[in-house]
């Protein structure tokens, strides 16, 4: 059964999910599946170490990877920010894969597009999937708790005309 979390208390420092992994038939004649990372469901789920298959036919496969977390810190305010004010925020699903065509297997979702591109220039796979309205909820009341934005101020420019001239004490 999965784990109630309460949406309006930013005070957790995690959020239970599980990854929901979609798995297609490929059309390669490399590699026999494609896999991807298409949503998350949230809540606690136990953890194992295959993913649970929750339907299967000829065209597609959907199984269930549980025990993962999603941990907001405070230095990452302003990436979970700019994902949540975006058109279209994502989740990312950060995933290790051992050979092409290969299964995933998650091992961390996080809200922060600067987390998932350090993941990226790695060798590790990154879903980017739609974020469920309970994580929305619980990010933003962190980034409300958490962030406040640098008032932009305009910088002194040096006028370096004013340096170069004859009789200047930098000359």
């Amino acid at each position: 059964m999965a784990e109630s979390v309460d949406i309006h208390d930013p005070g957790p420092d995690h959020f239970p999910v599980a990854v929901i992994l979609e798995r297609r038939p490929a059309t390669s004649p490399w590699i026999d599946f494609v896999w991807q990372a298409s949503g998350i469901a949230v809540g606690a789920h136990p953890p194992t170490a295959e993913p649970q298959t929750v339907r299967e036919d000829e065209d597609l496969a959907l199984f269930i990877v549980g025990g993962l977390k999603v941990q907001l810190f405070v230095d990452e305010c302003e990436s979970y920010y700019y994902n949540l004010v975006s058109d279209t925020p994502r989740a990312f699903v950060i995933a290790h894969v051992d050979e092409p065509g290969g299964r995933p297997m998650p091992f961390r979702v996080s809200m922060s597009f600067d987390e998932a591109h350090a993941y990226l220039e790695g060798e590790d796979e990154i879903y980017a999937v739609e974020v469920p309205a309970a994580l929305y909820r619980w990010t933003e009341a962190f980034v409300i708790a958490n962030y406040f934005p640098e008032k932009k101020r305009k910088r002194k420019l040096n006028d370096w005309k004013a340096d170069t001239q004859p009789g200047n004490a930098g000359e």
